[in-house]
C-alpha cells in the first residue's frame, strides 16, 4: 500500500512539475514579445525623431539661407 501511495505521490509530483513548467515557459514567451514588441515601438518613436529632426534643420538652414540672400539684396522681392 505504502508503495502504490509513493507511486502515486510521485506522479502527482511529476505532474505539478510538468504545469509549473509550462507556466514558466508562457510566461517567458510572453515576456520576450512584450520586449520586442518594446523595442519596435522604440525604433519606430527615434526614427520619427529623426525624420522631425532633419526637416526642422533644413527648414532652419532655409531661414538661413533667405536671410544672407536678403541682407546681400539677393531675395527675391
Amino acid at each position: 500500500m505504502a508503495s502504490k501511495d509513493s507511486s502515486y505521490q510521485a506522479g502527482q509530483m511529476e505532474g505539478q512539475a510538468k504545469m509549473k513548467k509550462d507556466q514558466l515557459k508562457d510566461q517567458a514567451s510572453s515576456t520576450a514579445q512584450s520586449a520586442k514588441e518594446s523595442c519596435q515601438q522604440g525604433q519606430e518613436n527615434a526614427s520619427n525623431f529623426m525624420q522631425q529632426t532633419g526637416e526642422q534643420m533644413k527648414g532652419m538652414a532655409q531661414g538661413a539661407t533667405d536671410a544672407v540672400k536678403n541682407t546681400l539684396g539677393m531675395g527675391g522681392k
